[in-house]
């Protein structure tokens, strides 16, 4: 699906297309949507292939996949801010700049993966030392071991996807994500069971599968990139640029606030976890299910978000304020309405959807009350992170991740700890620190994005 190019115009005497603007962001978000669904579907395809190895296989797994998720986090985020630069280029339709952005990223992912292999194989001979049954810790290394080749694929895929979106070429983002899962699916059948001739080599082949699959997104990517620059008669490579001390600069100026944004949210909801499995199994049982349905809808508004930070880009590389404010809002109604939407499912049946996991009395008790607080913060976490995309394509990564540190590390984390532990509101407690601190920082950034996109309306420029 592409969508159609802007132009430079600013339009400032044409009456606004609302309906064909939020078309759009539309057009944008749902690839997008599929794509974050993709993501996390490798990890969930890895362990429920290993299930028939049994517990200390699915645990390896799962561990695996947990401590390599952060570190690769912070690397996708650190390319972030290829939505700004390649929008804004694509907006002025200066397409050789867009591949000059292209070919930064790509060497931003070439120097950031050894740090993030090292950081990976570091953790994989200390699951030992932490507490962890050697029968789990041991696979669980040879996994992460194995899994850790895939890291320069993974960036190479990520920074190729932010260009991509930035051109407004995104079906093909979804395409290769759904054949990368289908090899994944393939590649543990062959290699975890021994298939086709193939050795068995259980955990191990899972990892193997994985690597295979990461590799295939970058290739598929980069092929589809040349491809649609070839046919729109900008060759990709024929005036490939070297390493430029000065963008690569700028894109981990952008980056790295926005790798930190991604970090102090997803560390807050980790350390959340871990302060529950202090209480019972119940309660940390009862947490993971409705963490589980939170994480589920963040992921259509964080599909907005990125279609907000390619629409705004595109209008404020286009010159036209006006149309980057109101795309940024339309994102905003867009996001919010979703998750409105999610809300009034989580209050109408709250036992159903606990039921989907377990029947346990216990968990079914507490599970409708605590789903009742995430119908709470809905809207809250739609707003937060679409005004992130909104504001990253103004060029603004810093103040999401300040309002991340304040919301949860000095609000939201010590009152549900205290809350949890002092006054033993228990679970209940926590997630209320949890659900004060996403509307702290939905506040914050949405006020941010309303007074930047005002300023730059009236032609100032926006603070950091």
């Amino acid at each position: 699906m592409a969508v159609s190019e802007p132009t430079a115009a600013t339009g400032s005497n044409t009456r606004p297309d609302w309906a064909a603007e939020l078309r759009t962001v539309v057009a944008l978000a749902i690839p997008v949507v599929l794509s974050e669904i993709g993501w996390m579907m490798q990890g969930v395809v890895d362990t429920i292939m290993v299930g028939r190895l049994g517990p200390a296989a699915i645990g390896a797994v799962a561990l695996g996949n947990a401590v390599c998720y952060t570190p690769s986090l912070f690397g996708v985020g650190l390319l972030l801010g290829l939505d700004t630069m390649v929008a804004q280029a694509f907006g002025r339709s200066d397409h050789d700049e867009c591949h000059r952005w292209l070919a930064q990223g790509l060497y931003l992912a070439l120097i950031a993966s050894p740090f993030i292999m090292l950081l990976l194989a570091a953790a994989s001979i200390g699951f030992i030392h932490f507490g962890i049954t050697a029968e789990v810790a041991a696979p669980a290394g040879e996994y992460l071991r194995l899994l850790l080749w895939g890291t320069l694929p993974l960036l190479f895929y990520s920074g190729t996807r932010r260009y991509l979106q930035g051109v407004g070429e995104v079906r093909v983002v979804t395409v290769t994500y759904v054949f990368a899962n289908l090899i994944n699916w393939f590649g543990n059948w062959v290699l975890i069971y021994g298939k086709l001739g193939f050795p068995a080599l259980g955990v191990r082949g899972s990892a193997i599968s994985t690597v295979a699959s990461r590799i295939f997104m970058a290739v598929a990517l980069l092929g589809f990139a040349w491809r649609y620059e070839r046919t729109r008669g900008h060759p990709l490579f024929k005036h490939w640029a070297g390493p430029q001390i000065a963008r690569l600069r700028e894109l981990a100026r952008l980056g790295l606030p926005a790798a930190g944004q991604i970090l102090m949210e997803v560390g807050a909801w980790n350390l959340a976890t871990f302060g529950v499995g202090y209480l019972t199994p119940v309660a940390l049982a009862t947490h993971q299910i409705v963490l589980n349905y939170a994480s589920m809808t963040y992921m259509v508004p964080l599909g907005i978000s990125s279609a907000a930070a390619v629409s705004v880009g595109h209008a404020v590389g286009a010159g036209n304020p006006a149309r980057a404010r109101r795309a940024g809002w339309l994102s905003l109604a867009l996001g919010t309405s979703f998750m409105a939407l999610a809300a009034i499912v989580l209050i109408s049946v709250p036992r159903p959807l606990i039921e989907l996991y377990t029947r346990d009395t216990r968990v079914l008790a507490d599970g409708p009350t605590l789903l009742a607080i995430v119908a709470a913060f809905q809207i809250f976490d739609g707003i937060q992170i679409v005004s992130t995309g909104s504001l990253r394509g103004l060029g603004e990564t810093r103040m999401p991740m300040w309002a991340n540190f304040v919301g949860y590390w000095i609000l939201g984390l010590p009152l549900g700890f205290f809350l949890c532990f002092v006054l033993h509101r228990g679970i209940y407690g926590l997630w209320i620190g949890l659900t004060l601190a996403l509307i702290v920082i939905a506040l914050t950034l949405i006020a941010r994005w309303n007074r930047d996109s005002v300023r730059m309306a009236f032609g100032k420029t926006a603070s950091p």
